[in-house]
């Protein structure tokens, strides 16, 4: 099987040596359809199938530098400007490296929020001791640019801004640009968790400091670690709170070469390079947003015409993950998702504090056709009766 760094292995032509092991990948026996970890192509899975030494040529050149690289492309910025920097651990380890490197003592950072991921950020900020103030919306509404004008007005001590763009809590998409705009206008550093947008989604990354993803997410890898994508100019003005997240001494150890301070997941991010190298053949972040919005539309619909209602606005919805209202007080979610399960998709339950909800995502290796069957198992579980629907449209 030839798993040489860059060696796209979802190529087509005639049946050779690698897409035989690839006929080998055994089929998932469901789709995952939730905000991360997500359904992976097989050329994904096979690219795990190598081990990696950590500290050679191959692996930190061809793998880790190859990939630092792309993103700082994908995102549309320019490389002297900006650098990526790996961290091992889930999404979550590269926002808390974020916070706890580069707010300074003597700074103060302000935390928005409308959901369960910006509130992990004010957890975070408590356990690290960071000065903060918190911002919050409830989790239905979009963050508001003209409150967050007001509080930096109101407080200039505040040096940095954290935000989520797309609040997988709900599935809310917060309005960046307008965001950036309000705090770039009075100077501060701006941090966005990008965690559920970031390659799936696109948005204007030049006016943002730290844009923060995950490999398991829109970029359709497996988990195992995290990336941001920094402003050079920001890194290493103050210390950092922790040893294992100094996100600046990570990257002054990338930069040498593209060794990982600590074990790196090398089959993990073997596999990434291979999910972007998908995502380039696909056509880029656009086509996958086209993608990812048709399965979003195809979803709704059926789901509307099923009697399900959605929790937020069309307005405010992303196309990453839609969260549905309970049908009725004798809902039985669990026994729901069993029978959906055992029919080939896995649903997520709902995370919104103050309404029963489920959540249903539209990201990862799904494709339209995949949300009809879904529709149709959902038809069968709910007992209704065959009739012609928009379901096939």
């Amino acid at each position: 099987m030839d798993l040489t760094p860059g060696k796209n292995l979802g190529g087509s032509g005639a049946a050779g040596p690698r897409e035989k092991i690839l006929d080998l990948i055994p089929e998932n026996p469901y789709l995952l359809l939730t905000p991360g970890p997500l359904s992976c192509s097989k050329g994904v899975r096979a690219a795990l199938l190598r081990d990696w030494c950590t500290w050679d040529g191959d692996y930190n050149e061809g793998v880790v530098q190859n990939i630092r690289r792309r993103l700082v492309g994908l995102a549309g910025l320019n490389s002297e400007d900006f650098t990526a920097v790996l961290m091992q651990g889930s999404g979550s380890f590269a926002v808390e490296s974020v916070l706890g490197s580069v707010v300074p003592q003597e700074g103060r950072l302000l935390i928005l929020s409308n959901g369960a991921y910006g509130q992990r950020m004010v957890r975070m900020a408590e356990i690290l001791n960071l000065p903060h103030r918190a911002l919050a919306w409830p989790e239905t509404a979009p963050l508001e640019p003209a409150v967050v004008e007001r509080a930096l007005a109101e407080d200039p001590s505040i040096t940095q801004v954290a935000l989520v763009h797309c609040e997988t809590t709900t599935g809310i998409l917060n309005p960046l640009p307008e965001l950036a705009r309000a705090v770039k206008a009075r100077g501060k550093t701006l941090i966005v968790d990008a965690m559920s947008s970031f390659g799936g989604l696109e948005f204007e990354a030049g006016g943002l400091d730290f844009i923060i993803s995950s490999a398991n997410k829109c970029l359709q890898g497996v988990p195992g670690f995290a990336f941001v994508l920094a402003r050079r100019s920001e890194l290493g003005k103050c210390p950092a709170r922790s040893h294992c997240l100094d996100l600046y001494d990570q990257w002054r150890e990338m930069e040498a070469g593209g060794k990982w301070r600590f074990t790196s997941p090398t089959h993990v991010v073997r596999a990434f390079l291979q999910a972007l190298e998908e995502l380039e053949a696909e056509g880029g972040p656009a086509r996958r947003q086209a993608r990812y919005a048709e399965n979003h539309r195809i979803l709704v619909e059926g789901m509307r015409a099923l009697g399900f209602e959605t929790l937020l606005p069309d307005r405010f919805q992303s196309p990453i993950i839609t969260s549905f209202k309970y049908p009725g007080p004798d809902f039985d979610f669990p026994e729901f998702h069993r029978r959906v399960k055992a029919r080939g998709f896995v649903l997520y339950p709902g995370k919104v504090s103050r309404a029963d909800t489920f959540r249903i995502g539209s990201i990862g290796e799904v494709y339209p056709g995949d949300m009809r069957r879904l529709l149709a198992v959902i038809r069968e579980v709910r007992g209704h009766p065959p009739t012609a629907t928009n379901l096939e449209t």
